[in-house]
């Protein structure tokens, strides 16, 4: 997607989105210090980001293959929702080196690959977290009516749906861009879209900024403002752990999500001349880009502790595994530890379809 230097062209999540050249007037030194800046903040970043994604999401999917026989759709939800995040995060190792150096020296091939499995695991770990809402909004409001169709069968048709379309809509990604000279250089390549060719471009903000925060935020608020009303009525001690957990959830993925959607959309406008284009408000947009999205990546580091180290059931079973990894990890992993209060069927099924 966009990455460490911002510029007119904004490539989702490649850091080719953004171009040091002359923009306008502003010669290469006006944004010296937001590349300096990015070359040390997203390097740093990205790391701490790619290692403990790896980590947390690694550790779901070990334990959800573990225990792969009593799986249920949340379970299969929550399993593609980690290998979306370890695509997205095994794409960073290639973005770091990008913003350490200011170019891309992996040649076109991996420069439509990375791109492409960078955009793929983003929208696939959006588009899972949609899936897990709404099936979370059917189990619970419409529970009596859902419940035989959630099947193996179902979760499985789910999976291979929500992939197609994240390869689909990253399609451009694979298929476009390039490695080329950098304009702004005197040596070196940026990976990116044809500078000649805006509309991939236009395409790239539109899916960001549509698919990828206004309709899964609009879905998460929709479907949880329906949720919290059928769980306050429930007879069940947890309701109101589970109301802040979905409170969290939503109020999370805006906080993270939108500021970076925010910047690009502005730097959008700025290209269009809707918004001034001078030295300071350039620079502050280029500064807010390259912030905004570092720490939007962090995201898929949140993704395992709100989806699944929340529930007890998964975190026992975490434990179990790291038991058995870890010499030496003697933490009680008794039944006892992780009782569960005794609640109506209905509220079982509500709690393990919000916490796993």
């Amino acid at each position: 997607m966009s990455g460490a230097n911002a510029t007119e062209n904004t490539t989702s999540y490649d850091y080719s989105s953004y171009n040091y050249g002359n923009i306008d007037g502003f010669s290469p030194d006006d944004i010296t210090d937001v590349k300096d800046f990015s070359q040390v903040f997203l390097t740093f970043l990205y790391s701490l980001v790619f290692i403990l994604g790896f980590i947390g999401n690694g550790l779901v999917v070990c334990v959800l293959v573990k225990h792969r026989n009593q799986s249920n759709l949340t379970d299969i939800c929550l399993f593609n929702l980690a290998l979306s995040d370890l695509l997205f995060i095994f794409t960073l190792p290639f973005y770091t080196h990008y913003a350490r150096v200011s170019q891309w020296i992996f040649g076109g091939f991996m420069c439509r690959l990375i791109s492409g499995s960078h955009q793929t695991g983003f929208f696939s770990s959006i588009f899972f977290m949609v899936a897990m809402t709404m099936d979370r909004y059917m189990i619970i409001v419409h529970a009596h009516r859902v419940t035989r169709y959630r099947t193996m069968r179902a979760a499985i048709t789910l999976t291979v749906l929500v992939w197609m379309l994240s390869l689909f809509v990253s399609l451009p990604d694979f298929i476009f861009t390039e490695a080329m000279t950098n304009d702004s250089e005197s040596h070196g390549f940026e990976c990116d879209y044809p500078q000649e060719s805006k509309v991939w471009e236009r395409y790239d903000l539109f899916t960001i900024n549509v698919l990828g925060l206004v309709i899964p935020l609009l879905v998460m608020v929709g479907c949880y403002s329906r949720i919290i009303p059928t769980l306050v009525t429930m007879r069940t001690t947890k309701k109101h752990r589970i109301v802040k957990l979905i409170i969290c959830i939503v109020v999370v993925f805006f906080l993270l999500w939108a500021p970076y959607n925010i910047s690009r959309f502005l730097k959008f406008l700025q290209e269009e001349n809707k918004i001034p284009r001078n030295k300071i408000w350039d620079q502050n947009l280029r500064m807010s880009i390259t912030v905004t999205e570092a720490f939007a990546y962090t995201h898929c580091c949140l993704n395992p502790i709100i989806y699944a180290f929340v529930g007890q059931k998964f975190t026992r079973r975490a434990l179990q595994l790291l038991k058995r990894l870890v010499p030496g990890y003697t933490r009680d992993l008794s039944d006892s530890s992780f009782r569960r209060s005794s609640v109506m069927s209905r509220s079982s099924e509500v709690t393990s379809s919000i916490k796993l």
